[in-house]
């Protein structure tokens, strides 16, 4: 469910037409969703309840610091990943109690800033790591806390490049070798190894895949126990898939809780989640206009303001994301909801490239459309999760503006970026 819909012949974001925004902001330009944000996360809190479960909300799926701050006041916590998204998780009034750390290669000194903020736990990806957190939690006098990233072997039937849970991934280690990994590390004086972190991969679209690695997982930990090792905290990671292609392609949260909640009530450990996709994806798209239409051979193209470099999962995961002109000039184009299958009036297959110098640089390839001409204006939908989060300035082109709407109105929470930001950092 999100707040982007068609009224009237035009999209609208809650009750504000997305045209009025781009006039106003210019394109390309974020848009997202207040009420979609707050929805999801509350569907989530709901959804886990029974579990009193810690929601960490996974910044680098879309780290604004005023979505951050919107979330934290609701009482997310936040799964980070570098000193950098440590910084704005604080920076946005984030609970470092609440505050996971993950990621294979911390340095020193994100350990250190980590430790010296008291974040609740680091999830911990192999033995030198460990070892390194208890030298520098020494040095600074300090217990940390670590959760060992355990790959349960579970395929999430996802791309390639985003599957976590495999032995092959770089994440983690192997579920036979953990027992192993815990007897190593039963005499450090400074690490705490009292916990066990998974996550499978993204977006990952069935519940078996969860339910498979949580049992799994569960046989660990009771195999630890036995050994004597206190387990105190279970994080079973994010990767809850949202609807791309259509309105039930991903199931909702509810429907994993209700396989995930009995496998794990009455067990005596804190349990975490870190969602991020799930509550910012479908709360944002990207507003577009149409700058040229051209032929090759008998390819169509529509070329747009925004590139790869402002939206780069079509080129680098195949990725689809709906595309639709926000004013369509056809009253039979509006649709009733967003889908894969639309078939629209006239319309014509096209790719819709960007500026960007290279042929990878498309939004969509084949893409069945209404038409459209120079100076409309295209929404790319579900695109508030890895969208601005992974944009460049490739090509020497300013990232793109992000925007809030909250009702009736919307502000600016990132200006558009200018020519002087490009270079002011190499002014030295």
């Amino acid at each position: 469910m999100d707040h982007f819909n068609y009224r009237n012949g035009e999209l609208f974001c809650e009750d504000v037409p997305v045209e009025r925004i781009a006039s106003e902001v210019g394109t390309p330009a974020y848009v997202y969703s207040k009420a979609t944000l707050l929805h999801h996360y509350r569907q989530i809190a709901r959804a886990f309840a029974p579990l009193k479960a810690t929601i960490c909300y996974s910044i680098k799926s879309c780290g604004n610091i005023h979505i951050c701050r919107l979330l934290a006041e609701q009482g997310c916590g936040f799964d980070v990943t570098s000193g950098g998204e440590l910084y704005r998780a604080l920076q946005a009034g984030g609970d470092a109690s609440k505050i996971i750390y993950a990621g294979v290669g911390k340095t020193d000194q994100e350990i250190a800033d980590a430790l010296a903020a008291g974040i609740a736990a680091f999830n911990v990806e192999s033995e030198a790591e460990i070892e390194n957190i208890d030298r520098i939690a020494g040095e600074m006098n300090r217990t940390a806390v670590g959760a060992l990233r355990v790959n349960p072997d579970v395929d999430p039937r996802t791309h390639v490049k985003t599957t976590t849970g495999k032995k092959e991934t770089k994440f983690g280690v192997d579920i036979e070798r953990a027992e192993r990994v815990f007897e190593q590390a039963r005499g450090l004086k400074h690490l705490r190894l009292g916990g066990i972190h998974i996550h499978i991969g993204s977006p990952v679209y069935e519940i078996r895949p969860y339910v498979d690695a949580v049992t799994k997982v569960i046989e660990l930990i009771d195999r630890l126990t036995r050994r004597g090792h206190r387990i105190e905290w279970l994080d079973l990671g994010g990767g809850f898939a949202v609807n791309y292609e259509g309105p039930d392609q991903a199931k909702p949260i509810t429907e994993h809780a209700a396989a995930l909640v009995p496998l794990l009530t009455g067990k005596p450990w804190r349990i975490a989640l870190e969602p991020g996709r799930y509550i910012a994806g479908n709360a944002g798209i990207l507003l577009t206009r149409v700058l040229y239409r051209k032929m090759g051979g008998t390819r169509r193209f529509v070329i747009v303001d925004a590139g790869m470099n402002d939206l780069i999962r079509p080129t680098l995961y195949e990725s689809y994301h709906h595309i639709w002109p926000a004013k369509p000039s056809d009253p039979a184009n509006v649709p009733a909801q967003r889908s894969r299958a639309l078939t629209p009036v006239n319309g014509e297959v096209v790719d819709v490239v960007g500026p960007i110098c290279e042929s990878g640089d498309y939004l969509a390839k084949d893409r069945l459309l209404p038409p459209v001409e120079r100076g409309d204006l295209l929404a790319v939908f579900t695109a508030g999760a890895y969208g601005f989060a992974m944009s460049s300035n490739y090509n020497n082109r300013p990232r793109a503006a992000e925007v809030l709407v909250d009702g009736t109105t919307y502000r600016i929470i990132r200006r558009r970026e200018t020519y002087e930001d490009l270079v002011a950092a190499e002014r030295v």
